[in-house]
């Protein structure tokens, strides 16, 4: 606590020196122990990350619980950043950070409380909700999701009965007892964990803790909401603020350097669904392919095309843009010939970042993380660089081990190595929508989707990603966030 200071933590110091009785400041807070949990017996956990954009937001929810914390007049809970703790690479997934948490606050924690940096929590009600469940027990509580068909995302998990499965939508928070956290990290002490990759963290958390049935199920609770602050119902202790980022101006489109990934075999089938969908909102844009088309046209990078992996001709895309475009466009985004993109929503997304940093953005998964490993952006929803990452990568000697290895975990490893963190937005998807809970889409603002297998990608594109009402009632809501911020 004692390196937090700002204007708001002044307030909320000067606010915590004040006297009152304790049956007084129960009486104002309306809670009392008998149907609220100590505010300082819950630890909270804001899965935060390292870049300014996102540690800022991470920041802004810290104050405003210390705030709450001092107008209910209670001791201030414990905070954790995520991206604050040491060896940051695999804290992300949560379970190897927790034996550390464990170990900590153990002795004196009831909850561990975890969240996202947008998401918004009144103290007083989750304080109250928790309370409602004996933290002596093993909880696991949450936001209730559910696959409505068995997914590859999931490795088509529960594939005779998908909704019988419950997974925790982290936008809503979610809880983990005490006994329960201390169980989990006895286990992770004495078991490593098994998977070497980590695709969708909120489904692979609820299967470790549900361990076959060993463990307990995610137990549903109403009162932690997905819906933004205006809309949801007086039950709700919290809150989420599903708006596209938007930090100044959007980016040009002409900032934005287009690079989609081909090969002539598609040339036919996929490359007419770009056009009649995303290609006209790009304003710079190429085709790179295994064989120069000039109806389309494409770009031969002189890499034959491979069955997989694809690392080659990435790089050779890599390597062209930063030595051989005619201007020094500041962004590149990689896509699939089978992604689907709204280049106007990341163009507001990306003026929260800049381009002279190195940026690595797009959908994060992780290869070996409860052993070190390394975190990477998964290729199919689209990957973003700034100028800046691909200088440092080139100026390095981490290249392709072969043509066809994995470009997205290559990439992923290099950066790794050069200590550029990637930078994880869900908005952009490795699948199609319909590998999705609904309810998880609901407060999503989405830039990105994957595959044409078994859908009308031109009828997702127009569902999912062409411009409309609910962007236009985006940008009023920020206008009027704007104002609120500047009274």
């Amino acid at each position: 606590m004692g390196a937090w200071r700002s204007p708001a933590s002044t307030l909320v110091l000067e606010a915590a020196k004040q006297e009152a009785e304790p049956s007084q400041r129960l009486e104002k807070s309306g809670l009392s122990r008998k149907n609220g949990v100590d505010l300082h017996r819950v630890l909270f956990v804001v899965q935060s990350q390292g870049h300014t954009f996102h540690a800022a937001r991470a920041q802004r929810l810290k104050e405003d619980l210390l705030q709450q914390a001092a107008e209910l007049r209670q001791e201030y809970p414990r905070i954790v950043l995520l991206h604050q703790l040491a060896k940051p690479e695999g804290v992300w997934t949560i379970l190897p950070v927790l034996p550390r948490l464990s170990a900590i606050y153990g002795g004196n924690s009831s909850w561990v409380f975890f969240c996202e940096e947008e998401t918004r929590v009144h103290l007083p009600k989750l304080l109250r909700t928790l309370g409602r469940h004996d933290s002596a027990k093993e909880w696991f509580l949450g936001k209730a999701l559910h696959d409505e068909e068995a997914t590859i995302i999931h490795h088509y998990a529960f594939s005779e009965n998908p909704t019988s499965f419950k997974y925790p939508d982290f936008a809503a928070g979610w809880a983990l007892s005490m006994p329960l956290v201390n169980k989990l990290s006895k286990r992770l002490r004495s078991d490593s964990l098994k998977s070497d990759f980590t695709i969708d963290l909120k489904h692979e958390i609820a299967l470790y803790i549900w361990d076959r049935g060993d463990g307990p199920p995610l137990t549903p609770v109403p009162e932690l909401c997905t819906e933004d602050a205006d809309h949801a119902g007086p039950h709700c202790a919290t809150t989420f603020q599903s708006l596209l980022p938007l930090c100044g101006n959007p980016v040009k489109k002409e900032d934005i350097f287009v690079a989609v990934k081909t090969c002539k075999k598609f040339h036919k089938d996929r490359i007419p669904i770009v056009k009649q969908t995303w290609a006209a909102q790009a304003g710079l844009m190429e085709y790179y392919s295994d064989h120069a088309d000039a109806t389309i046209p494409t770009v031969d990078l002189g890499v034959p095309n491979t069955e997989r992996g694809h690392c080659g001709k990435t790089f050779a895309i890599l390597e062209r843009f930063l030595n051989h475009s005619h201007v020094r466009t500041p962004w590149l985004v990689l896509v699939d010939d089978d992604t689907l993109i709204s280049i106007p929503r990341l163009q507001h997304l990306l003026s929260c970042y800049d381009a002279r940093e190195p940026v690595f953005l797009g959908e994060r998964y992780g290869y070996g993380l409860g052993t070190g490993g390394y975190s990477y952006i998964t290729g199919g929803g689209g990957m973003v660089f700034s100028r800046e990452a691909i200088r440092r990568l080139l100026a390095s000697k981490c290249r392709c081990y072969s043509s066809d290895a994995p470009d997205d975990m290559v990439l992923g490893m290099c950066f790794s190595g050069l200590g550029v963190p990637v930078t994880h937005s869900a908005l952009f998807h490795q699948a199609r929508p319909v590998d999705y809970p609904k309810a998880y889409l609901a407060h999503q603002v989405p830039i990105s989707f994957h595959k044409h297998w078994n859908v009308d990608p031109v009828q997702v594109f127009l569902t999912w990603l062409a411009p409309g009402e609910q962007d236009r009632a985006g940008q009023e809501a920020r206008a009027k966030a704007r104002s609120r911020e500047e009274l």
